[in-house]
């Protein structure tokens, strides 16, 4: 489910003890993440030319801490979508040892879709939905579905749901 991305732990992500800092496991997903979208050629801020009509915000993190990374190198997170509401979204993620045998830390991540001029929430784009179902489980895409076919609905009902 999602996908994998390997990331490097450096130097300056230990601690005094030669363990990775728990404020530093954020940034290891952060790294993956990112990663990914601009593997995908996600186009980022202004940078990428396109006007920013939506800003995505962090909402929540949630982490728990299994097992101590204690060396430098090449680790596996492994992330996905949870949930997508109208305005927000929640990925789960997973980081991992390079031969993803060993949890480290798993946990979510809330965002908040927010319109560029106004910073209040606003409804996810089909285009923003559409560049994230690689990312999204059976499920989340199966209740999706449901929900748009129930919004094309002229009376708002879905036969059979």
């Amino acid at each position: 489910m999602g996908t994998y991305e390997a990331v490097s732990v450096h130097f300056e992500d230990l601690d005094a003890y030669g363990m990775v800092h728990h404020n530093k496991y954020p940034f290891l997903f952060e790294r993956a993440f990112n990663s990914y979208l601009t593997r995908k050629g996600f186009p980022f801020g202004h940078a990428s030319g396109s006007p920013i009509e939506m800003i995505q915000v962090v909402r929540s993190m949630q982490l728990t801490y299994d097992a101590p990374i204690t060396r430098l190198g090449e680790i596996q997170v492994q992330f996905w979508l949870e949930y997508v509401g109208r305005t927000s979204f929640t990925y789960k993620f997973v980081i991992l040892s390079a031969d993803r045998a060993t949890v480290h830390a798993s946990g979510t991540r809330g965002m908040v879709n927010l319109d560029a001029s106004t910073l209040r929430p606003a409804p996810l784009t089909q285009d923003l939905l559409n560049f994230s179902r690689p990312l999204m489980s059976d499920d989340l895409l199966a209740t999706l579905e449901a929900r748009e076919a129930q919004s094309a609905s002229p009376d708002g009902d879905v036969p059979g749901i």
